[in-house]
């Protein structure tokens, strides 16, 4: 049976350009193969020059307009649940760029996607199009959240959960540090659920939020830091990626890290003695003055970043090993970009 790697090499991207006109004198096409988790946005007219003010990007997702797509996105949720449904059946133009696309942690064997994809769309910093959950911007921008402590905390910690795996670290940390200090705990595990318009006005009335990661993975750091922590207004507690990961894309002094501690009895401590001095406690929340929080939402917007970064992207790159770039397996794509 032929490989998906075999049956790349006979339409591997063309070394010549794909008639895209870098100076932006004609729109970039971006054909979506199938919407994720099925759920479509309506892409009637102008949408990233109406929504997000990207010029130049033209959002489609008919596949009858695969032969005038520069680039084809590929949802990894339907890749995945769709068995590999690629067009390789249908005549690829010179230069069309494919794109794998996925905001979740990595879980599954990429293997037979080899030699297949021209570029990376994901919440990774090194990927082609990094599309993070939540980003920052500067308080001119988009008026900035507001300044200071919220001052309604009636709890020193807590923590929203639905997913519950007593095998995960962060169920293990949870469990110590509720020995030790009360945490008062939402979401469908402890059958007590929060509506969308309840979630942030109870966080607000905490110290503390358990910002902690389903999967430690490389930069995945989701809306528990950006929606649930700094919209809610509660000092995040994270458990995720390094320490490192965390400053790259957050505002100095914002957030704990558990690994900044040698126990969870350590860092019980720390939260209970920073609670008790407001004006430590506040010093963590100094940014909100500055800075705004954004939270990336939408896929069209994501989508529309394509058309934003593209002209800086490689024109000929190649991941040969997916699999091994999104496990960082110290995989990189194709040397000859």
């Amino acid at each position: 049976m032929l490989s998906l790697g075999f049956l790349w090499r006979w339409q591997r991207v063309s070394p010549t350009c794909s008639g895209l006109e870098r100076s932006g004198r004609r729109n970039l096409t971006v054909l979506l193969w199938y919407w994720p988790f099925d759920k479509p946005f309506s892409l009637t007219g102008d949408v990233c020059w109406d929504k997000y003010r990207i010029p130049g990007c033209r959002l489609v997702s008919q596949r009858s307009l695969f032969p005038t797509a520069d680039v084809v996105v590929f949802h990894n949720r339907e890749l995945l649940q769709r068995h590999g449904d690629l067009p390789f059946d249908l005549p690829r133009p010179a230069g069309q760029r494919w794109a794998w696309m996925s905001l979740e942690a990595p879980s599954s064997n990429l293997k037979r996607y080899s030699n297949v994809f021209n570029m990376t769309i994901s919440y990774r910093r090194d990927a082609d199009i990094t599309i993070p959950y939540g980003e920052l911007q500067a308080g001119e921008a988009g008026g900035h959240l507001t300044g200071g402590v919220p001052s309604n905390k009636s709890f020193l910690a807590c923590w929203v959960i639905s997913n519950y795996k007593h095998h995960h670290r962060r169920s293990k940390v949870y469990k110590e540090l509720k020995a030790l200090i009360p945490v008062q705990v939402y979401g469908r595990w402890t059958r007590t659920p929060l509506s969308s318009e309840a979630l942030l006005p109870t966080i607000s009335r905490c110290y503390f939020y358990l910002a902690f990661e389903n999967t430690i993975s490389r930069d995945y750091i989701t809306e528990k830091l950006w929606r649930n922590s700094y919209q809610g207004g509660a000092l995040p507690v994270v458990l995720g990626p390094p320490v490192e990961d965390y400053s790259a894309v957050a505002p100095p002094r914002s957030f704990v890290h558990v690994d900044q501690f040698a126990s969870t009895k350590a860092l019980a401590e720390y939260l209970q003695q920073l609670a008790a001095d407001q004006q430590r406690y506040g010093r963590y929340f100094s940014w909100r003055r500055d800075w705004n929080v954004k939270l990336l939402t939408d896929w069209r917007e994501r989508l529309c970043r394509i058309c934003a970064q593209f002209a800086r992207l490689a024109q000929h790159r190649v991941y040969t090993d997916l699999h091994g770039w999104v496990r960082d397996l110290n995989s990189r794509p194709d040397p000859n970009t």
